[in-house]
């Protein structure tokens, strides 16, 4: 029998301020759909699902997304600026020159804007699926001024696949992705041996992927397949210390408070 996940899905509402209402209501987030999973597409690493906003994040995305906001496939929703040939043109993006991150399921927002007011030398491009953790980060971005932080919505891999340039990267994280335990869904994991290869082709020589996870049987496989990239190089030989730059959030307390410690796996692009 077919997967279910597997099968081609409608365009999905991420959210409405009362949980996915109809666009006539004009309610901000109503517009915010996902693209159809059509047949022949890559497998989702995401699963699309409905959440509620709240009042401050409603506001937060109305007000500050034509601003600090794209869409990865969505032209009503503004599409990200690019050059000539179709790349992400970050310059126009962030009105400046800067070594690019790349994060990948940025969740809430916590880490993402702890990193980025503690390192205002390189912009930060956030790609969140579930609009409640855009929303949230947009508020973020308002309370503690940052100017390095632009946040995208849709299928991250999607946006890296078309639109970002090989070689274009300082670092990308992908920090506590959704570990699809159930054997049948390793598939969706998206740190898997062709996810990592395309990733590693976007960094710089010298770029940073950078992993973690408190899932502690896909940390052994996230290990396994960044070992075998033979582009990429672990300089630790194993897991890697955790790092001070990576901020703790509620998220990975809740994990260890379960007994499940977080993991990372750090490796440079060197070739």
């Amino acid at each position: 029998m077919p997967d279910p996940d597997d099968r081609p899905a409608p365009p999905t509402a991420d959210a409405g301020a009362a949980g996915g209402a109809a666009a006539a209501d004009g309610r901000p987030g109503d517009a915010f759909q996902h693209a159809p999973n059509t047949e022949g597409d890559p497998i989702r690493t995401f699963h699309p699902r409905r959440a509620a906003l709240g009042e401050r994040r409603a506001d937060a995305l109305d007000r500050l997304w034509p601003r600090y906001g794209f869409s990865v496939h969505d032209p009503a929703l503004g599409l990200p600026p690019t050059t000539p040939d179709g790349a992400l043109d970050a310059a126009r993006l962030f009105g400046r020159t800067a070594p690019l991150v790349l994060e990948i399921g940025s969740g809430m927002g916590d880490a993402t804007a702890a990193m980025a007011a503690a390192d205002p030398a390189r912009d930060y491009l956030a790609v969140e699926a579930h609009l409640p953790g855009i929303a949230n980060l947009l508020v973020l971005v308002e309370e503690h001024g940052l100017t390095n932080v632009r946040v995208a919505h849709g299928d991250a891999l999607d946006l890296v696949r078309r639109t970002v340039a090989p070689d274009s990267l300082d670092a990308v994280h992908v920090f506590f992705p959704d570990p699809w335990p159930k054997a049948r869904h390793h598939k969706r994991r998206i740190i898997a041996p062709d996810h990592v290869a395309l990733l590693r082709s976007r960094l710089r020589l010298g770029g940073t992927l950078h992993c973690a996870t408190d899932w502690a049987e896909y940390a052994e496989q996230m290990l396994e397949v960044v070992d075998a990239d033979p582009g990429l190089t672990n300089p630790h030989g194993g897991f890697a210390p955790r790092p001070a730059h990576r901020p703790v959030t509620k998220f990975e307390r809740r994990g260890e408070q379960a007994g499940r410690p977080s993991h990372d796996v750090i490796a440079t692009r060197t070739a």
